[in-house]
């Protein structure tokens, strides 16, 4: 799977290579990136709201470069930063809540798929979406890489894109449904991995309680952007 998986992220990344080639040659600030890939987002989440699935999954399937272009031109550019990962983290994380919110919404409010059980799925798949994240990043305060787990950001843009593009609501909404339960589940699964990780890197490890701190004195030190947000949360 991660074979298969680092093949399609080179063949995309190959594919616009052309865009991150002009957005260099014209100087884009990856933050200028970053900000637009998220209001593009945000878009996709109202469309996804407003009933218009199939819509809303070839538009976030379009829109997804901009999550991998950011740290691309940031890279060519030398213009990486602190600062320019915080915001691009936290812009993924407005991102995420637009498009599960914008799931939320549909199944509160459709009138021929209305259903809580779905809204209720949905909203923990929201919940499971962040904690992945914050997992990871308070993993990472403590000295420990988490990036391990079933689903990451790359995998979770890819199911809320492209099912959703060819299929939209076919069997009366039943591929929309069996989606956003696998996010809502392998979302969960991931932050019961990460928590098993950091649990095992760190035993045996004296913490504020019962010795030395292990990183509220000696924060970790801080490293420029160098990736993608497309590669993980």
């Amino acid at each position: 799977m991660n074979a298969l998986w680092g093949w399609i992220q080179r063949g995309y990344l190959r594919v616009i290579g052309p865009v991150g080639d002009f957005l260099v040659r014209h100087r884009v600030k990856p933050n200028t990136i970053t900000t637009i890939g998220t209001i593009c987002t945000l878009v996709a989440g109202a469309i996804f709201a407003s009933g218009h699935i199939r819509t809303a999954g070839w538009f976030l399937g379009l829109t997804a470069l901009f999550d991998v272009l950011d740290g691309t031109v940031a890279r060519r550019t030398g213009t990486s930063s602190v600062f320019g990962a915080f915001y691009d983290s936290t812009l993924d994380r407005v991102s995420d809540g637009a498009l599960l919110g914008g799931l939320v919404v549909f199944y509160a409010i459709n009138p021929v798929h209305h259903s809580v059980p779905l809204l209720v799925i949905t909203l923990l798949g929201l919940i499971g979406a962040f904690l992945t994240s914050y997992t990871r990043a308070r993993a990472e305060s403590l000295g420990v890489d988490a990036k391990v787990g079933l689903l990451q950001r790359p995998e979770r843009i890819t199911l809320l894109s492209a099912p959703q593009a060819f299929f939209g609501l076919a069997l009366d909404g039943w591929v929309l449904a069996t989606i956003v339960t696998l996010l809502s589940v392998t979302a969960w699964i991931t932050v019961v991995q990460r928590m098993t990780y950091v649990h095992r890197m760190t035993a045996g490890v004296p913490g504020p309680a019962t010795g030395a701190p292990v990183s509220s004195t000696t924060p970790p030190t801080l490293q420029p952007a160098t990736g993608t947000s497309l590669q993980g949360d």
